[in-house]
This record gives C-alpha cells, structure tokens and sequence, in this order.
C-alpha cells in the first residue's frame, strides 16, 4: 500500500509492474491474508495502525481478485484501468504535433512490439499491454537467474525507453503540465 501509492504518484509504469507482481504474490499465497501478514505485513517497519491499514488493503486485494475472477491469473479492473488511461494518452500524445519526442520513441519501439505481439497467443491486448508484460517477464526472468539474450535485452531497452517517456508524460499531465 505505502509503495503502491508512492509509485502510483511518482511512475505510473512502476506502480502498474508493482501491482501485477502484487496479484502474483498474492496468488503465489493461496489468496490467505493470515500467510501475506506473517509474511509481509508483519515485516513492516511501521506502526501497528499502519500495518493494519497494509493488511486491510491487502484483504480488499484478495476480495477484489476473488470477485472479478482473477484468481488464478489475468489482471484487477483497477490494473485494466492504469493500461486503458495510459492507452488513451498514448493515442493522443501520436496524435499531436507537440510530441514528436514520443512518436519517435514509439516508432523505434514499434518493431519490437509487432514481434511480441506475432509471438503472444492473446492478440487483442492493447499494444501497451504487450509492452508491460514484455517488461514484467523479463523482470520475472531476472529475478529466476534466468539468462536473456542480447536481443531480448535490446527489446526491453527500448521499451522500457517508451513506458519511461510515458510515464512522464502521464505525469505531466495529471500536473497540468502538458500540452497535447
């Protein structure tokens, strides 16, 4: 809860990687809120009144989960939200004049995503989406010790050039500080 709010504020592409690897963590414990308070909320340093505040967001995870039918796997409606947001800001932000920073970016990113996209089995994600989970399992990969390729790397560099600069942008504007 406390980073997810901090990382929600500060980078939106962060918050949205930290709360799908909160949905697996989650999953990962059974959707037992007494196994992610002994095993993460207790680890806290932080008040008790906080900590029961953690705990309680973490339940209202578990119920959200449970309720919407993700369970087992895809994504929480307020994680669809974050991509549809970003994805409307990333059409407009083509869209416009003032941007070219991010169109370029995006058609330096654009051969990666068509070769995710010819690889991924579910072809209706919003091209976005695709760019989240390339960088979620490569952060999955990383975590395992698993070896990446240099191409794989190379991929990832980019994209996460484009998530990084949308970021930013998405920031910019919750600031009232872009012009579209």
């Amino acid at each position: 809860m406390l980073i997810a709010k901090k990382l929600k504020e500060e980078n939106i592409s962060e918050y949205l990687l930290y709360m799908w690897q909160v949905e697996d963590l989650i999953r990962t414990n059974g959707l037992d809120i007494d196994k992610i308070d002994a095993l993460i909320v207790s680890r806290f340093d932080q008040p008790e009144n906080v900590k029961a505040e953690i705990k309680e967001w973490y339940g209202s995870l578990i119920e959200m989960m449970r309720c919407e039918g993700v369970t087992e796997k895809g994504h929480l409606i307020i994680n669809k939200n974050v991509i549809a947001d970003l994805t409307d800001l990333h059409t407009r932000l083509l869209k416009s004049a003032n941007q070219s920073d991010y169109s370029d970016a995006y058609y330096k990113t654009l051969p990666f995503i068509v070769e995710l996209r010819a690889k991924s089995p579910d072809k209706d994600i919003p091209e976005l989406e695709t760019c989240f989970a390339a960088l979620y399992g490569y952060l999955l990969m990383r975590l395992q010790k698993k070896e990446v390729s240099g191409e794989t790397q190379a991929a990832i560099s980019q994209i996460s050039s484009l998530l990084r600069l949308l970021s930013q942008k998405y920031k910019s504007e919750k600031g009232g500080k872009l012009d579209i």
